[in-house]
């Protein structure tokens, strides 16, 4: 068991420099498996998720070899099996794009239902529509989704709802199809840009990513041999903006892409916090006064469900009644009652989180009772009055890059603790 220890009311000052992104290191990776060679990929976040598959690929039959910082070439030339069993899939929601890679590759997927984080039921039946419209029949069967076709064909596929992992999933799956595959309704998330980018370098024809209709021309070989490079975690830059801004200090977040980030630029301004952009930077320099917001998280380019959690630690700071509706997720306030023992006055009303200002928060043990929950309570320690201990810290080394040490460069009081 680690804890982390935080003491608080310092505000951050610096700069700090962000990692490649998460939510599209796990979808690029398993990717690989449809290349026919090596395939070099750069600026992998070093954190759990990554780590995990790249051992799910290696259990199935690739070579896998590492070359510096963050640089990881695979070679998938040797896999035999399309099955992923339960104990490689347990701990990582993104071994699902498994599922779309070894279908386009064998015709045949056997993956067990991931794990990952616990905020609300995550339907993958538009996955399995996807899959099934190009030609896959697909059983679920004691927690192993199967699915098997002869050939798959092209088709047009319309998503009911926006879903990232659907559209990156679909993707996968029909690039080796034959004919041309329309999807419909896609997300338009950065990391889907981000796959659909890695697929073309090694030979595939996507058009359209980026835009809500993505169009794929099948291909029968992808050489590989080409370089990708993951582009920057849009959490993880507004992570740091966000703290930068809850606990009234100066951070320059470096190696960013803004663009990614002007929604949660956007409503800092509108909170009275001073946001200024560069080329492939943001400074943020925080205020005494915190405005009050409302705020409703939607699919890209709206604003990001994962920043929720830390966006409602500076609303707890702010003068007046601020809103959060959650429009991603059905239950992804399960953190709020964390912040309560902080101080926080937060109620919940099914999608909505009503927030009412309070002058301060006051250190207490916390929990993080998943990745970006844990984030928030990261940020709620750093403007906490006194010491904040946050326990469960598996969760958010699955998604952040040595974020103590990047706190601490920045001026924070934190360290990780082993408890035995």
């Amino acid at each position: 068991m680690e804890k982390l220890v935080i003491e608080g009311g310092i505000p951050l000052k610096g700069e700090v420099s962000i990692s490649g992104a998460k939510n599209s290191a796990v979808a690029v990776i398993p990717a690989a498996v449809l290349v026919d060679g090596p395939c070099t990929i750069e600026n992998i976040p070093d954190i759990k998720d990554v780590k995990v598959l790249i051992d799910i690929l290696k259990n199935l039959g690739s070579e896998v070899s590492c070359s510096g910082e963050g640089t990881v070439t695979i070679n998938c030339k040797n896999i035999k099996s399309g099955a992923a069993t339960y104990d490689m899939v347990k701990c990582l929601r993104g071994s699902y794009y498994l599922l779309g890679a070894l279908l386009g590759r064998f015709k045949k997927a056997e993956v067990a239902l991931p794990g990952g984080c616990d905020f609300g039921f995550r339907p993958i039946d538009q996955h399995i529509k996807g899959f099934e419209a190009l030609g896959a029949r697909v059983e679920i069967n004691h927690g192993i989704i199967k699915a098997e076709a002869k050939k798959l064909v092209g088709a047009q596929i319309y998503m009911d709802v926006v879903s990232v992992g659907a559209t990156i999933n679909i993707m996968l799956a029909a690039v080796k199809a034959e004919g041309i595959t329309t999807i419909e309704n896609a997300a338009k998330e950065p990391h889907v840009v981000d796959v659909a980018n890695f697929l073309n370098a090694m030979g595939a024809n996507v058009k359209g990513a980026g835009t809500d209709v993505i169009k794929i021309k099948g291909v029968s070989n992808f050489s590989g041999k080409a370089i990708h490079s993951i582009i920057p975690d849009q959490i993880e830059a507004g992570t740091f903006m966000i703290a930068a801004a809850a606990t009234k200090g100066d951070v320059t977040v470096k190696n960013i892409i803004p663009k990614h980030m002007e929604s949660l630029s956007a409503k800092l301004i509108e909170m009275n916090v001073e946001v200024i952009e560069g080329g492939d930077w943001i400074r943020v320099k925080g205020t005494q006064d915190i405005r009050r917001a409302n705020i409703k998280t939607l699919p890209y380019p709206g604003f990001p469900t994962d920043l929720q959690p830390p966006i409602c630690v500076v609303l707890c700071l702010a003068d007046g009644t601020s809103t959060i509706t959650e429009g991603v997720w059905e239950s992804r306030f399960q953190y709020v009652d964390e912040l309560k023992r902080m101080g926080a006055s937060i109620r919940v009303e099914g999608r909505m989180a009503v927030i009412e200002g309070v002058k301060k928060l006051t250190g207490a043990p916390v929990e993080a009772l998943d990745l970006r929950a844990g984030a928030a309570m990261v940020v709620a320690g750093l403007v906490a009055e006194g010491e904040t201990e946050v326990y469960n810290t598996y969760y958010i080394n699955r998604g952040y890059e040595k974020l103590e040490e990047k706190l601490e460069a920045l001026g924070a009081r934190i360290k990780r603790i082993k408890e035995h």
